[in-house]
């Protein structure tokens, strides 16, 4: 009874839906959806000066100075990586180098090829055997409750002082 008139409905040249539009008419989308499947990525054997930021993965298994400053997602640096940078990222895996900075990162993990020399300030860490770290790490400030002198008793003293065992390769750590 009612019909709509073939003159009303919306013309498309190209087909019945967005999604057979090719890449090579649109190579902005097809860069954003690609982009959000693949992180960026740098190879061994470029170098790179400057600085970087921006939102997702990042892999890096080339040389680089200067800042990373990643919003969100991962920086890995490959485990032939050289990186001297100030880095804030989310998460950071490190398999090559860094000297440098590490800041307001969630999860830091330096995996058995790593080596990190610099600061870092993190909530999370993972150290595989092997790994390098030469460095000092900071933590978030836990929260203490309030306790009203005489609720909690002091630790017991030893006896007599005595000297406490240092961790293997702390020497080199401070």
């Amino acid at each position: 009874m009612w019909r709509k008139s073939e003159d009303s409905k919306p013309k498309s040249s190209s087909g019945s839906s967005p999604s057979s539009v090719s890449s090579a008419q649109h190579p902005r989308i097809a860069a954003r959806q690609d982009s959000a499947v693949t992180p960026a990525a740098v190879s061994q054997g470029i170098k790179i000066k400057g600085e970087i930021a921006g939102h997702g993965d990042l892999c890096l298994d080339g040389e680089f100075e200067g800042k990373i400053h990643l919003a969100s997602g991962t920086f890995t640096v490959g485990p032939n990586a050289r990186v001297r940078a100030e880095i804030e990222a989310p998460e950071v895996i490190i398999r090559g180098e860094v000297i440098g900075t590490l800041k307001s990162c969630e999860r830091v993990h330096i995996g058995s090829t790593g080596k990190l020399t610099g600061d870092m300030e993190t909530s999370g860490i993972v150290i595989e055997d092997g790994a390098i770290l030469n460095n000092k790490v900071g933590a978030p400030q836990a929260v203490v409750p309030e306790v009203s002198a005489g609720q909690i008793d002091p630790p017991a003293q030893p006896s007599s002082p005595e000297p406490l065992p240092r961790a293997k390769g702390a020497a080199g750590a401070s």
